[in-house]
């Protein structure tokens, strides 16, 4: 999957979460930016397959939605991440 002209900058890190249950997380910044932070002991394709995900959220807006969680991740699933 590839994204062109995506009008936002994306921060991306590796980051050791606390747990494994953590794969990873989005983060709005004051800026306009955005943070995504990918758990450093997952594999190469698994690393690739949260930062799609999280890229999702970002191009649709999903920080800004009256939408619950749940439904919004309904959406991203069913988006195909």
């Amino acid at each position: 999957m590839t994204y062109d002209n995506i009008p936002y900058t994306i921060n991306t890190q590796l980051f050791h979460f606390p747990t494994t249950k953590i794969r990873e997380v989005v983060m709005p910044n004051e800026d306009g930016s955005f943070t995504i932070l990918i758990a450093d002991w997952l594999d190469p394709f698994a690393m690739q397959r949260e930062y799609n995900h999280a890229l999702w959220h970002i191009i649709n807006n999903d920080f800004y939605s009256e939408k619950s969680v749940q439904e919004i991740e309904c959406d991203a699933h069913r988006g195909g991440f």
